[in-house]
């Protein structure tokens, strides 16, 4: 892929509002801004925070050239002084977020970023654009992924992903979320996430009869021949000419068909008697994989019904999240200083959902003692949880709902990631990204897991932050 520099992959509007910070001399204006969403795709229970790498590396390569620099001095809008500032732009933010991998809800701050005003707004779109994409694919594979009851989902939307980056970037977030493999191959090359994928339909047409097609690949993939069966006629010749190869190629070689696939028709009748078809021949070892414009309903209904299915290819409507068409998450300043003091900011909205939470903060996740997450809890930055006491929570919506809980652990959730500009996080693994997300997703109860109509997780705000919104409130709606 050919590379590129994308530090001018912003709305134009925060290059305008910088060069006006700039002209007024407030660019150097220490500011909070707030990374967050208002509300979880497909109505579910919760969402998975997934793209902080690629914000680290664009945060990292950010750096405007001659030929940008040129483009925007073409514009004729824009201080001579501003453009010379960005010849040598650094960057000198705070970063704090949460891993990747963890569960998110809405409204709490999922990463923050306080630095000078300028700075921070440069780099708004880019956040944006990368979390709430790769958030909304590893939401999406984390429901479908949870529908399969522990089969593998294998990711194979590629070819209907919305561009590439979307289709590499996806095949990523789908990992984090437990999906086992991609048919993008070049995910494997980059990401190691095994690249997985057999024959298509055009393969068995291409040989004179389907019995010759599944012996041409069976001769070439002895230890790994996956047979598509359905192109003609499955349980009339599909399935008698796949359990012919094993009969009369694989066995002589002591070698047994490692699967099948299905991509068309009754997927429930068709792997029922496909499996008894298999057993009958000895071959209950092979696999039933299935395919077809899958998602977690379809799944969930599947295994309802019954079908014997081994894993599942599951291609647009994962890697596009077809059902839910955008995360939605938002870049929103919570606080400015003055005087060498932060002051808090709020925007207030007649819509409670669009009523920001002002403040520098900090968001607690409490866990009961079975390890299970009970509640998030946001705070202002500076806030200390004592485990060792009670703790009240509240709607901060309805305070007077509220119970008062002991016996908790609790852990911040926003991390240092940058410290004046210095990356201070060791960025993990994509493997030990996903082995955290699943850590994370089991400390979530069934309640709000389930697909349809799940429990409300509780997000709750310190009294400390409760009152300060409260005043805030007060003083503007004067």
């Amino acid at each position: 892929m050919q590379s590129r520099n994308l530090s001018l992959l912003m709305d134009f509007y925060e290059l305008t509002m910088a060069n006006g910070y700039f002209k007024d001399g407030k660019h150097e204006q220490i500011a909070v801004f707030d990374v967050f969403f208002r509300s979880i795709p497909d109505d579910g229970g919760y969402a998975v925070f997934a793209g902080l790498e690629q914000v680290v590396d664009y945060i990292q390569n950010l750096r405007f050239s001659d030929e940008e620099i040129n483009y925007l001095k073409s514009k004729d809008i824009f201080e001579k002084d501003f453009l010379n500032y960005l010849k040598t732009f650094e960057f000198h933010c705070d970063v704090y977020a949460m891993r990747e991998g963890t569960p998110i809800f809405p409204h709490e701050p999922i990463l923050v970023v306080k630095g000078p005003i300028l700075e921070c707004q440069l780099i708004e779109t880019m956040i944006l654009l990368t979390i709430n994409h790769q958030s909304l694919i590893a939401t999406k594979s984390a429901r479908i992924v949870y529908a399969a009851q522990g089969r593998g989902v294998l990711e194979f939307g590629a070819r209907r992903a919305h561009g590439y980056d979307a289709s590499i970037y996806g095949a990523r977030a789908a990992y984090i979320s437990g999906v086992v493999g991609s048919s993008n191959t070049y995910v494997d090359f980059i990401y190691q996430i095994p690249a997985l994928g057999t024959m298509a339909h055009s393969y068995v047409q291409s040989y004179a009869s389907e019995y010759e097609a599944f012996k041409a690949y069976a001769m070439t993939y002895p230890n790994n021949a996956v047979l598509l069966v359905d192109t003609y006629n499955t349980l009339k010749q599909g399935l008698p000419n796949a359990i012919k190869i094993q009969q009369e190629i694989l066995a002589p070689m002591g070698k047994m068909l490692k699967g099948i696939r299905l991509d068309s028709g009754d997927l429930t009748y068709l792997t029922k008697e496909a499996r008894k078809m298999l057993n009958a021949a000895g071959m209950q070892e092979t696999k039933i994989t299935v395919s077809n414009s899958l998602d977690e309903y379809l799944i969930k209904e599947l295994i309802h019904q019954g079908a014997q299915i081994d894993s599942f290819g599951v291609g647009e409507r994962l890697v596009t999240a077809r059902s839910e068409a955008v995360f939605g998450g938002v870049f929103k300043l919570s606080a400015i200083e003055v005087d060498g003091e932060l002051v808090s900011k709020i925007k207030i909205s007649d819509n409670i959902q669009k009523t920001t939470i002002p403040g520098f903060k900090q968001v607690y996740r409490f866990y009961d003692e079975n390890c299970m997450a009970e509640a998030d809890v946001m705070t202002l930055f500076d806030e200390v949880i004592d485990p060792h006491k009670p703790y009240h929570l509240f709607d901060p919506n309805f305070p007077w709902k509220s119970k008062t809980i002991e016996n908790y652990t609790v852990k911040p959730l926003l991390i240092p990631i940058f410290q004046k500009g210095k990356l201070v996080y060791d960025l993990p693994s994509l493997k030990d990204i996903r082995a955290y997300a699943k850590k994370e997703h089991d400390t979530l109860w069934p309640e709000v897991l389930r697909l349809e109509k799940p429990h409300e997780y509780y997000v709750d705000l310190s009294q400390s932050l409760w009152d300060l919104k409260q005043s805030l409130i007060k003083q503007y709606k004067k």
